[in-house]
């Protein structure tokens, strides 16, 4: 008896696991022709030799770990299969993967031109990628590229020795004081100025109206990897005394200059709303050893996401929120929260980032934008290579979820299609007025 109630077990479970990946083909087929936008992603500019500007917290600067890499993101399977879409070969092991890659995209640029990274993104099926970078160069171009450039360091005009309290954020700190002076420079000053209303005019918000005037559709912020996303209510005369203090005084104290983070945060995601950029915000896990993993909760944000001064401003939680992603399940039901897929398709794979989608699809569809994260993630997997697979995952779990919902009578194929297109490209042309006359 137990024998047979074992095997009938066995059986059910085989079964629950076959209809998981039991896809209609007729969707799987439309899902691919589908020209997505990629709404999150590192690109790497193919015009600039040793290139630093794909990221304003770049994780190959911190000190490296003996740990483990995520043991999807590791050589193995999903690196032969990519490489055998884009390059025709198969390396059988990492050291090959990334001993042979630069003749790869050399062979690319060869065979396709200057433009080549356009051939790369039709083979992902991807029409427009929003590329995270400090600046944007002359071979990523409109419409196929467009900019998101990085705002946090505008939310630390001082000294910021107090808040570097381990290794990582040592270095962290260090790239962002950089770019906090590029963007003093570029304001015309040589560092904060006298008043808080002269710091927020003549550099919070010239950096964003350059920034706008240079082509972004929206703004990033990866403070989540510098304080916790616990961005608070702060009134005019609270910052001002703590500007006011740290100007002439000593570096100020975290809780201190927190007050001062929150107050330029909400001047910058209200300006967002009035410029129509999107506000991205990192959220969920990150790299380096010491990531405050627990201060990167998108319902930290909620207050935010709650202020009736910034109800025009469209917030989007990047990476799903993971590990807290169900999280996102009430957050997008408001009306300025979106949340986006990135790297989640190369974390997981595809049955279970189907998922993860599926009770965000079943809530709110509607504010679901897909994104790769597409980056350097291990040898052999550059940005060209992460972009394909990035797509090639998403589309599979999309079709996953979508089949299962529509055998289960949650949703019929047409709405099933409408659903695809949304995710996979009409939620991110929408958000972002990527239309010709919007």
């Amino acid at each position: 008896m137990r024998k047979r109630i074992c095997i009938w077990l066995v059986f059910c479970f085989v079964a629950v696991a076959v209809h998981a990946q039991d896809i209609d083909p007729q969707l799987m087929s439309y899902i691919d022709s589908i020209k997505a936008v990629d709404n999150h992603a590192h690109v790497f500019a193919p015009d600039v030799p040793d290139d630093k500007g794909y990221d304003a917290l770049r994780c190959d600067v911190l000190f490296p770990t003996t740990d483990l890499v995520p043991a999807n993101l590791r050589f193995g399977t999903d690196t032969q299969t990519t490489w055998k879409a884009l390059y025709g070969e198969v390396p059988k092991t990492p050291e090959e993967a990334e001993q042979r890659r630069a003749a790869m995209l050399a062979g690319l640029r060869a065979a396709h031109g200057d433009n080549y990274y356009d051939w790369i993104l039709d083979q992902a099926g991807i029409e427009t990628v929003l590329a995270n970078r400090v600046a944007m160069t002359p071979g990523l171009k409109p419409p196929r590229f467009r900019w998101v450039p990085y705002v946090d360091a505008l939310l630390f005009p001082f000294d910021n020795k107090e808040l570097e309290n381990n290794r990582d954020r040592q270095d962290l700190f260090s790239m962002e004081n950089n770019l906090r002076q590029s963007y003093f420079q570029q304001s015309g000053v040589n560092g904060p100025p006298p008043t808080l209303d002269e710091y927020v005019e003549k550099v919070v918000l010239s950096t964003l109206q350059r920034q706008k005037a240079a082509g972004a559709v929206a703004i990033k912020f990866e403070a989540a990897y510098l304080r916790g996303l616990d961005f608070a209510p702060v009134s005019h005369a609270e910052a001002d005394a703590v500007y006011r203090r740290s100007l002439s005084g000593p570096a100020p104290k975290p809780a201190e200059y927190k007050i001062l983070q929150d107050y330029f945060f909400h001047v910058i995601a209200a300006e967002a709303g009035k410029r129509r950029l999107a506000v991205h915000v990192h959220t969920g896990a990150g790299c380096g050893e010491f990531f405050d993993v627990a201060g990167s909760d998108p319902m930290l944000m909620e207050k935010a996401f709650n202020d009736p001064t910034l109800r025009r401003t469209k917030f989007v939680i990047l990476h799903g929120g993971s590990p807290f992603e169900r999280h996102a399940i009430a957050l997008i039901t408001k009306p300025n929260v979106y949340v986006d897929t990135s790297e989640l398709e190369l974390m997981f794979s595809p049955s279970e980032f189907a998922r993860i989608l599926r009770p965000w699809l079943e809530v709110m569809p509607e504010h679901i934008v897909f994104g790769t994260d597409a980056d350097f993630f291990s040898p052999g997997m550059g940005w060209q290579e992460t972009t394909w697979l990035g797509s090639r995952n998403a589309r599979r779990a999309l079709a996953i979820v979508l089949t299962e919902m529509v055998k289960e009578n949650v949703i019929s194929i047409p709405r099933a299609k409408e659903i695809a297109e949304r995710v996979l490209r009409g939620n991110a042309w929408r958000l972002y007025h990527l239309g010709p006359n919007q």
